[in-house]
């Protein structure tokens, strides 16, 4: 596959989606990119915002297979992973994989879950295999997990730690509907004359691995990758945070770039899609100075300020007006 099948894959995929999820294109390209940079993504916004909705559909537009798992207090790792059943027919003990084995999963309200469930979650993101009685399992290939959590209602639940918020690639969040946006939800479920959404698969499994590996060939200058580095470094620095991005905040960054630069049917990435993808792919990373909460500073607007300040690198063919 080469870039401009990408770009038309992408393009395919999305206008897909976009036809039941409205007016949140950008969110959705990262979520896509995510996916084929073999990362995870958590989404931090209000009920009732399509969260849901929008991992179905494109679990549903890409051809994979999806599960949507609820989190709640009283759940076990064993629910997530799967657990060993005895079969009286054959008198063995037989593994029965957990929801984890789906394609795309969706982990909703992460945060109402106990630690030691969300270290199960955690550590299958991050090794891609879960182990039950000394037995390893691989998950599929490829693998997704969007996990939800309410960014106001906090009572009663588990948040998750930095540590654990740094094995996401990215962290988003959806937003309100803009009003022209809401009228069109609202004419377009007039027009349906039924609650369900359909959504056409427009893909598969294989096309996903093929756009990853094509993903491997974008070209990264060394100023470029420079950049990434003084970034990363700056956050360190910052007279507001208590720990800055580690190297896998650079690295997600370097991920990220390159798929924006394929998307944008590109063999090269721009300082502008390092700077696109800054805010998604660090913010979560930093914990800031308890002296700086008073005054209600947000991860966001330090990467932000960050990039303001920090020099891009010049060169005559990274300013190539963008198609």
């Amino acid at each position: 596959m080469d870039l401009k099948d990408v770009k038309t894959w992408a393009d395919r995929v999305l206008a897909e989606v976009e036809q039941v999820i409205v007016g949140k294109s950008e969110v959705l390209k990262l979520i896509l990119m995510s996916l084929l940079c073999g990362g995870h993504v958590l989404i931090e916004d209000f009920p009732g915002l399509a969260k849901t909705l929008a991992a179905k559909a494109l679990a549903q537009a890409l051809g994979l297979s999806f599960r949507r798992i609820q989190f709640t207090p009283d759940l076990l790792p064993a629910d997530i992973i799967g657990t060993y059943i005895f079969r009286q027919s054959t008198g063995e003990f037989v593994f029965r994989p957990g929801p984890i084995f789906a394609q795309v999963v969706l982990a909703d309200e992460i945060n109402r879950a106990s630690p030691r469930t969300q270290a199960a979650l955690l550590e299958a993101m991050q090794e891609g295999q879960v182990t039950v009685e000394g037995e390893t399992h691989y998950l599929p290939n490829p693998f997704l997990v969007i996990a939800t959590q309410n960014p106001i209602e906090y009572e009663g639940t588990f948040p998750l730690p930095e540590a654990q918020l740094d094995r996401f690639l990215v962290r988003v969040r959806f937003g309100y509907p803009s009003q022209m946006d809401e009228i069109e939800i609202l004419r377009r479920r007039m027009d349906r004359k039924t609650p369900s959404i359909r959504v056409r698969t427009v893909s598969s499994a294989e096309e996903v691995l093929a756009v990853r590996e094509t993903l491997e060939d974008i070209y990264v200058d060394r100023d470029i990758l420079d950049y990434m580095v003084r970034l990363a470094k700056a956050t360190r620095e910052h007279p507001a945070v208590e720990v800055g991005v580690s190297p896998r905040g650079t690295l997600a960054l370097f991920l990220l770039s390159r798929a924006r630069a394929a998307f944008m049917a590109r063999d090269y990435v721009l300082p502008d899609d390092v700077k696109a993808v800054a805010i998604p792919a660090l913010a979560h990373r930093l914990f800031l100075k308890p002296e700086v909460w008073p005054r209600r500073v947000k991860p966001e607007q330090v990467v932000q300020e960050i990039l303001e300040r920090v020099p891009v690198p010049k060169a005559e063919r990274w300013t190539v007006a963008e198609s």
